[in-house]
């Protein structure tokens, strides 16, 4: 097996605003393994506020090269045991990982979704990001757009646009990437009209266990992003949060993401799969989890001006799964 490794700069359409700052260009780190002329492929984005840096994985992966060429081909989930050994970042493990599965299925001439026997009797819409902007802009973009389903961002707790957003006829969550305080969020879980929001995202910042002061049981369907990193976190949350946003970089790849699902569901979670800002590779890798899932948000590769790959798309919120083998991905 050969490992190889780029990276590739992604403008956006427009600039990216959320609560954490404003983007134009997104840095992404494309991993390729290579078999018997077969290639599978995986992705994992720069992100500042997660503090990732690409060029830190590149001296990791130069320092394991050898290892992982090294290792003879056997199930995924044997893979993703071999890379816990090296105690890598859950966004570079995820690059592999992903990878991985897409090259297995080649190699085996089956799709991701029949190597884990997935049925596709239902699978949900994704929504659209609608980022930081005067609340009418915002309205604006909702009313004009063909998706049906959208995740407006916000980085202050303002009521006028809270009660502007549930006016609309429309299917709206609500995403202040952790700019609420405490006084916020009492007054929203307690506001019966606050039940028309799908979903409530990762209200106040991560850490110091801000996320004990919510309630799964009132009117707000909380869902824990950044505060839910592995399904290790599952039972602490399960007070707090009635939903969670399973990332493929978050958790470290499409396996351990299967696990988190499954046990997500014993504890009557609802699910979403969510995404970055990256490109069909990412996009593919997450959009084979949709059927285990309640919501999508898997909008990343629309967001982008210039996409490098092709595989699952997601059209108006509609997910057109690929039917190649493994995740679907090719490279343009």
């Amino acid at each position: 097996m050969v490992l190889s490794w780029q990276i590739v700069q992604f403008q956006l359409k427009e600039t990216f605003a959320i609560a954490y700052g404003n983007y134009t260009h997104r840095e992404a780190l494309i991993i390729t393994l290579e078999k018997n002329g077969y290639k599978g492929f995986g992705e994992c984005t720069s992100i500042d506020y997660y503090h990732i840096s690409l060029s830190d994985f590149e001296i990791i992966l130069n320092k394991i090269k050898s290892e992982i060429e090294g290792y003879s081909i056997a199930q995924p989930t044997d893979f993703y045991d071999f890379l816990l050994q090296f105690e890598l970042p859950s966004f570079l493990r995820s690059a592999l990982d992903c990878a991985y599965w897409d090259l297995f299925g080649k190699l085996e001439k089956k799709s991701f979704l029949e190597l884990n026997k997935i049925d596709l009797t239902t699978l949900p819409d994704s929504s659209i990001t609608i980022s930081i902007d005067t609340i009418n802009n915002q309205i604006k973009k909702i009313e004009e757009s063909t998706w049906s389903k959208f995740k407006v961002k916000c980085n202050h707790f303002d009521e006028n646009d809270i009660t502007k957003l549930l006016q609309l006829d429309k299917s709206v969550a609500l995403d202040s990437n952790g700019s609420f305080t405490v006084a916020d969020c009492l007054w929203l879980e307690n506001h019966e009209a606050v039940s028309k929001f799908s979903y409530l995202e990762q209200p106040m910042n991560p850490g110091s266990d801000n996320y004990q002061v919510l309630h799964a049981d009132k009117f707000a369907n909380w869902m824990a992003d950044e505060d839910c990193q592995d399904s290790l976190a599952l039972k602490d949350l399960q007070q707090h949060y009635r939903s969670i946003n399973i990332k493929l970089v978050k958790c470290g790849g499409l396996t351990p993401a299967l696990e988190m699902i499954a046990v997500a569901k014993k504890l009557n979670y609802k699910i979403m799969i969510g995404c970055m800002t990256e490109s069909s590779i990412g996009i593919s890798a997450g959009a084979v989890l949709a059927a285990f899932c309640d919501f999508a948000d898997l909008d990343g590769a629309n967001l982008i001006a210039n996409d490098i790959a092709k595989g699952s798309e997601i059209v108006n919120g509609k997910i057109h799964l690929s039917e190649n083998h493994g995740l679907g991905i090719k490279i343009n």
